[in-house]
């Protein structure tokens, strides 16, 4: 047999609930306060068939452009054969949540700020650039009072 053809076809365990969430949808998802310009990530929820997104827009992150009572507006890339374009779609919100993906960015600019801060006031320059993680420096360790220990397999024995 060929395969389906349909819109949800593939989306088993994609727009299933996953352990223990199942039941009636939490309030805070209505609660929510959604500007345009907000970054969302979009993840369809199976429990409600309205306004979904289809599957190719599942794990995508996108930026809010227009907001009604019950839904909003997103663009999203969407990679089509060798490009990628701006899509604009419509979500309800039971199938969007706000994105962490600037947290740390933000988180850094601050910390950043506070240490140039600092430098200022004591006159010194600092550096802000991300610098990846050196490689542990070098060290001997001692067999003086610490015997080294052998490793080796346990050998196989048979219980009949």
């Amino acid at each position: 047999m060929t395969n389906t053809h349909g819109k949800r076809r593939g989306t088993r365990y994609m727009f299933s609930k996953k352990f223990r969430t199942h039941g009636v949808i939490p309030l805070t998802t209505y609660l929510k306060v959604y500007k345009a310009g907000d970054i969302v990530d979009i993840k369809g929820d199976g429990a409600v068939q309205k306004g979904m997104p289809h599957k190719c827009y599942h794990g995508k992150t996108g930026r809010i452009f227009n907001v009604t009572r019950r839904a909003v507006g997103v663009i999203v890339n969407k990679r089509y054969r060798g490009s990628i374009l701006p899509k604009k779609i419509n979500i309800r919100i039971e199938h969007i949540k706000q994105s962490r993906c600037r947290e740390d960015f933000l988180n850094r600019v601050k910390s950043n700020d506070e240490r140039k801060r600092a430098a200022k006031a004591t006159g010194e320059r600092v550096n802000t650039k991300r610098l990846p993680a050196a490689p542990r420096t070098g060290h001997y360790v001692s067999t003086f009072q610490n015997q080294p220990s052998v490793v080796e397999q346990i050998p196989y024995e048979f219980i009949a």
